[in-house]
């Protein structure tokens, strides 16, 4: 049995909304999509790269070949470089087949999986800050406070397509978890303590908890465009 929830919100500070996310139980697919502030068109960018990567995946493609493809479809599009800039996006993508899951990721936007009471990080940021961090230069709460916060390392339509890193992972949840993808405007507020709090709380319904969890981002100062999607998983 699968219950999500979802939301997405231009935040505080930000006069548009450049993420997208995509949710079907029936399939088993979920994907957050961020597209790259100051590029050109980032919203189109993201949008781009969710039809793409869902019309794929409906044709029985391997999430890691549709990521790639999607990457060759923004790059061919005739908006692509229209003003001198690339348009590109983040990709965090879930695909679900009985009680096996495929998470696979390009950029910053984080799939995190709660299970047994343990909130795991199960993507690796691509991201200046990341770096910094694997080389223990600064720590999680640094990081969220560097100026080059934002400054991602791969990304669909902005890193040439024999560079791009697609990196993946698979396992098999024979219980109840829950799994979330968000962009990094939920996680440039809120730390995986006050993740895994709101997540364990097994009151709230999958949508109250994205609720909650949107309202602290906003409340702790919601400086990016906001987007969750939480997905709960109960195998009988």
């Amino acid at each position: 049995m699968i219950e999500f929830g979802h939301a997405t919100h231009v935040g505080l500070r930000r006069t548009r909304n450049e993420d997208t996310y995509y949710a079907d139980p029936a399939s088993g697919v979920f994907l957050v999509a961020d597209g790259l502030g100051g590029h050109h068109h980032g919203a189109l960018a993201a949008a781009l790269a969710r039809d793409s990567i869902v019309d794929d995946l409906h044709h029985d493609a391997d999430p890691d070949h549709a990521i790639r493809q999607a990457d060759k479809t923004l790059i061919a599009h005739p908006e692509y470089c229209s003003e001198g800039q690339p348009m590109g996006t983040t990709i965090a993508l879930l695909r679900l087949e009985k009680a096996n899951y495929h998470a696979a990721w390009v950029g910053d936007s984080r799939i995190y999986l709660f299970a047994d009471g343990l909130l795991q990080r199960l993507s690796h940021d691509h991201s200046a800050v990341q770096e910094k961090i694997d080389e223990g230069l600064i720590d999680e709460e640094e990081a969220r406070r560097d100026p080059r916060r934002n400054v991602v390392t791969q990304a669909l339509g902005v890193t040439a397509p024999d560079d791009l890193q697609i990196e993946s992972r698979r396992g098999d949840l024979h219980g109840s978890g829950s799994f979330l993808l968000c962009s990094d405007g939920l996680t440039e507020e809120l730390d995986d303590e006050q993740l895994a709090q709101c997540l364990q709380r097994t009151d709230l319904a999958a949508q109250e908890c994205v609720d909650q969890l949107i309202l602290d981002a906003l409340q702790a100062g919601g400086r990016d465009n906001i987007t969750a999607l939480l997905v709960r998983i109960a195998h009988n």
